[in-house]
């Protein structure tokens, strides 16, 4: 019987978390579950668009937040 791998296991197997047994066992499952290999796939595409995803507010948002500071007197804290 094989182990049933979730979702948190291949979240381990992309960060390296995993012992290299454990890598062997889902190496081989990937090859031979294609819905595993879709859903790893899957994982593999979002954590790169996660990395791609701008880590600054937008200049409207800083304004809205200065104008707002200025009105309540807050632009000197």
């Amino acid at each position: 019987m094989t182990k049933p791998f979730t979702p948190n296991d291949l979240v381990r197997y992309i960060y390296q978390e995993m012992s290299e047994v454990e890598q062997e066992l889902l190496v081989q499952a990937l090859h031979s579950d294609d819905s595993l290999m879709q859903e790893y796939v899957e994982m593999l595409s979002t954590i790169e668009q996660m990395d791609q995803i701008q880590l600054q507010p937008s200049e409207k948002v800083v304004l809205a937040i200065k104008s707002r500071a200025q009105s309540t007197g807050l632009e000197r804290v």
